[in-house]
């Protein structure tokens, strides 16, 4: 079941609140809680109810562990901490990554080796990472959970279980121990639809729209058409706003939706594109993920505290992992190597600039702009390997884009030295608009790529316009920067009601077609 369609809006969610709260006035918490665990788990089995049964049985094999690990044999305990992870692991693997590894095992050896089509689980990533995380935290005595039917809700609590945020339990299941929230609160509500309002006006109106002027020129690049320069770096840059606005969109709903029933989740998207490196970008984007990765990951390597080149070494297995955590294609790995290089060049050229005595806390306005323009460029042409299907098909983007096949200008400077066109055409500049018409029209597309860019690098995002309603796990005013010094932001009243109650309506009439969520492929 998609936030983004009808059944979910008017059906799923108004039945699954007013039944939660309807029980949990009366007391009857442990019930209001199996209420939730049960639409969690009907939300999650509307996908293939085949899987549910995985789900189910993961759950019960980490809630044992996680109660085995309460032992206080730190030996013993280590022992059943590395079975719990690599059961995890083991289990993740073999259905996201089985059918890559006896491909490539084809490839190098000549064999013939086949498997069965192995279907990905909706959100195995996910729940499989947020309860590895729920082992390791147990294991070092900070979190513990005795009550299965809590357990059941940590993992499944719908909001975030599809696509994250990936929380930890100490973040979300304390919260459900306060009576307050088993009492429906008008404030809390008023707040989580406001901010799901948000993030489906940002899926439906400027993900889903900018969506049509990038799948199909990268389906022209799988197809082995020659590209020209403009033609590879508009639509990389309309699937870098798609996701972008997808994902931002997907965060603002789970948000909303868990502050619908009173629980605060963890932020998971920061505006990455107002950053201005690459370090400042990831602490941005998949904020749960790349803090996943970081305390279970990087750390345990030896993150920083081995040397510069042991440090980069880290980063760069941990990127390599990141990418592959993706997808089972080498250009997710291809990816994330690639970032993890931007990573290790931006940790160099800090270290070299602070030795040369610059003050990289107080940059210039100009030097601010060039640097986060940089960073977009670079997260853009990554972004060629991150959005093909194939191999094949990310080269043929990448060269294109790297001017392979030429420049495209506009025709009306075509006219303005006649006879140019075939000298020009000799070193692959030729005149067909500047984005060609004959696989996307662009000119129809360029507002609201222009107007999506433009939001992005400078409009106040979803918890800077909140701030005020605390809209996340631990954001408070003053960890981060307020909204146009304070003029825009949110209070109940009734101008604010009316132009989000505009914005709902508005997307729910345009919400035509339901189209999943990119990450939902991870």
């Amino acid at each position: 079941m998609l936030f983004n369609s009808y059944i979910f809006i008017l059906l799923f969610l108004p039945v699954t609140l007013a039944g939660f709260f309807l029980i949990g006035r009366r007391g009857h918490h442990r019930i209001a809680i199996s209420w939730l665990v049960a639409a969690s788990l009907f939300f999650y089995g509307w996908w293939n109810p085949a899987y549910l049964g995985l789900m189910l049985g993961s759950i019960l094999f980490n809630y044992a562990v996680g109660v085995a690990l309460g032992n206080p044999d730190r030996k013993e305990g280590r022992t059943i901490l590395v079975l719990g992870v690599v059961a995890n692991l083991g289990l993740l693997g073999y259905f996201k990554y089985a059918n890559f590894f006896v491909d490539n095992i084809n490839w190098i050896f000549g064999s013939s080796f086949t498997l069965e089509t192995i279907i990905l689980p909706l959100a195995i990533s996910f729940f499989t990472f947020q309860q590895i995380a729920y082992l390791v935290d147990a294991y070092r005595g900070e979190t513990r959970e005795y009550n299965f039917l809590h357990y059941c809700l940590f993992v499944t609590f719908f909001p975030q279980l599809i696509a994250g945020p990936i929380v930890h339990h100490k973040e979300m299941l304390p919260q459900f121990g306060k009576d307050s929230i088993y009492r429906l609160n008008y404030s809390n509500l008023a707040i989580g639809i406001t901010i799901f309002t948000l993030g489906l006006f940002k899926k439906v109106i400027i993900a889903d729209g900018v969506a049509e002027y990038s799948t199909p020129v990268f389906d022209a690049s799988e197809s082995g058409m020659a590209l020209t320069f403009f033609e590879a770096w508009g639509a990389s840059m309309a699937f870098t706003l798609q996701i972008y606005f997808d994902f931002s969109g997907y965060s603002d709903m789970a948000i909303g939706l868990g502050r619908m029933f009173g629980v605060r989740l963890p932020l998971n998207f920061h505006s990455p594109f107002k950053a201005v490196n690459m370090i400042d970008l990831w602490r941005r984007w998949h904020m749960t993920l790349t803090r996943f990765l970081r305390d279970y990951l990087y750390f345990p390597l030896g993150g920083n505290r081995k040397g510069l080149l042991r440090r980069d070494v880290n980063m760069m297995i941990t990127m390599l992992l990141g990418g592959l955590w993706h997808g089972a294609a080498w250009t997710f790995v291809i990816w994330g190597g690639m970032h993890g290089l931007f990573l290790a060049i931006n940790q160099r050229w800090h270290k070299l600039r602070l030795a040369l005595g610059h003050d990289l806390e107080r940059p210039t306005w100009y030097g601010r702009e060039a640097a986060r323009l940089l960073t977009f460029i670079m997260f853009v042409f990554g972004a060629a390997f991150f959005r093909s299907e194939s191999f094949a098909g990310a080269m043929n983007m990448v060269w294109s884009m790297v001017g392979g096949n030429g420049l495209s200008l506009p025709m009306s400077l075509s006219r303005l030295v006649p006879g140019a066109g075939a000298s020009l055409a000799h070193y692959g500049i030729v005149f067909q608009g500047m984005f060609s018409n004959y696989i996307v029209p662009w000119s129809e597309g360029m507002p609201l790529l222009v107007s999506s860019l433009l939001l992005a690098f400078y409009a106040p995002n979803t918890q800077q316009y909140m701030i005020d309603a605390q809209p996340a796990f631990g954001i408070t005013r003053g960890k981060i920067d307020e909204c146009w010094g304070g003029m825009l932001e949110w209070k109940i009243s009734l101008p604010h009601a009316m132009a989000i109650a505009l914005i709902l309506f508005y997307t729910i009439a345009n919400l035509i077609k339901e189209s999943e969520f990119l990450y939902f492929n991870f």
